[in-house]
């Protein structure tokens, strides 16, 4: 199985990178002004009801923190839904069939009970090159569906990536490579989606985020070694550096914002039932290139609560194992095994390994 960017798992049609004609980004065909996603298919129609929002109520009525102040997680539409005429996915099972978002919710609510008057929560914004015309059905869509999105960025045709800034945005997921891409080189972190066809359960109660080390929380500073001199002086430059640390990665800030609300669940006595878990997956060996991340990870200030060193052993079953909501990768033969496994996955464009095929023979030294 071989994925590009911006292309979904076997089973499900491709997107493409640029946007279709007429379409500002993203396909309109499955939302105009007289059906939508609202509405259910054949028998599994749903009455319309007027919803219960659940997003951020609080005594005293609806509460909205500064940008600035929560974990903010900027989604494309192309992600949230399925924009595709022939896609059915969403009708028939509904939004939180295709991503998982309970467990944000469950991490806020647990924060409000704890700090009622704190602003560091998740919060979503979602984006979507469509005109501001079609914000009524993606409206009418999430309130139907009772997500717990507020925060709108509709850019009628134009990059959306300017504003991700301006929301203070600690993670982008999108469809499009190509804005992946543009997003990194601004220093935002970022990562392309990609679904499996069949997903496995996940927590509703406990958000659980994997990570790659290499080009993702790290630099690709020891990537480059082993891709110029293979795997040997890899290793012997590893053991020549153990006490220099590793220069930060695309997702290392993402990790200190979750690193963040964990210290808040910790202060209050909640360190082993926490509801936010992390993960260090690497195809590194613990005892001869392991101890370098470690070492970084904790001059940082930072830690996962589980590392996995593999030692060049297939990431599939061990994610398969940990059941997250999201892993993150730099090299496309690890998305491709996680999706197989069922787990949602997401590329981290960055670093050497870009150059090189993304055949799911290429050996990793991470």
């Amino acid at each position: 199985m071989t994925l590009y960017p911006g292309q979904v798992m076997k089973g499900q049609n491709p997107m493409p990178l640029t946007p279709p004609p007429n379409s500002n980004g993203d396909s309109n065909d499955s939302w105009d002004e007289n059906k939508g996603f609202c509405e259910s298919v054949g028998p599994t129609k749903k009455p319309q009801t007027e919803p219960v929002r659940r997003a951020r109520k609080v005594e005293g009525g609806i509460f909205f923190p500064k940008p600035e102040n929560a974990v903010t997680i900027a989604v494309s539409s192309r992600v949230l839904f399925r924009t595709e005429k022939e896609q059915k996915v969403f009708e028939e099972k509904g939004v939180e069939e295709y991503l998982n978002y309970q467990a944000l919710e469950a991490v806020n609510s647990q924060l409000r009970e704890l700090y009622p008057e704190s602003e560091e929560l998740f919060d979503i914004v979602l984006v979507t090159y469509n005109h501001a015309h079609v914000g009524v059905r993606l409206i009418n869509t999430i309130n139907h569906h009772n997500l717990f999105i507020e925060r709108f960025c509709m850019t009628g045709g134009s990059s959306p990536i300017g504003y991700l800034k301006a929301w203070h945005t600690n993670l982008y997921l999108s469809a499009d490579a190509e804005k992946v891409q543009e997003a990194l080189a601004e220093g935002i972190a970022a990562a392309t989606m990609f679904m499996p066809e069949k997903q496995v359960e996940v927590s509703e109660t406990q958000l659980r985020v994997a990570f790659d080390g290499d080009a993702v929380l790290f630099s690709d500073e020891s990537e480059r070694i082993f891709k110029a001199h293979g795997l040997d002086k890899f290793f012997e430059h590893e053991r020549e550096n153990e006490h220099t640390l590793l220069e930060h990665g695309p997702l290392k800030g993402f990790l200190e914002a979750l690193g963040k609300l964990q210290k808040k669940f910790y202060a209050k006595g909640h360190r082993l039932n926490c509801p936010i878990r992390t993960y260090l997956v690497t195809a590194r060996s613990a005892a001869s290139s392991g101890i370098r991340a470690l070492k970084t990870l904790r001059a940082w200030g930072l830690e996962t609560d589980e590392a996995l060193f593999l030692a060049g052993a297939p990431k599939g079953p061990m994610l398969e194992k940990i059941r997250p909501h999201i892993y993150f990768d730099d090299q496309m033969f690890h998305i491709e095994g996680a999706a197989e496994r069922g787990t949602i996955a997401a590329h981290v464009p960055y670093g050497i390994a870009q150059m090189y095929s993304h055949r799911k023979s290429t050996n990793s030294a991470k």
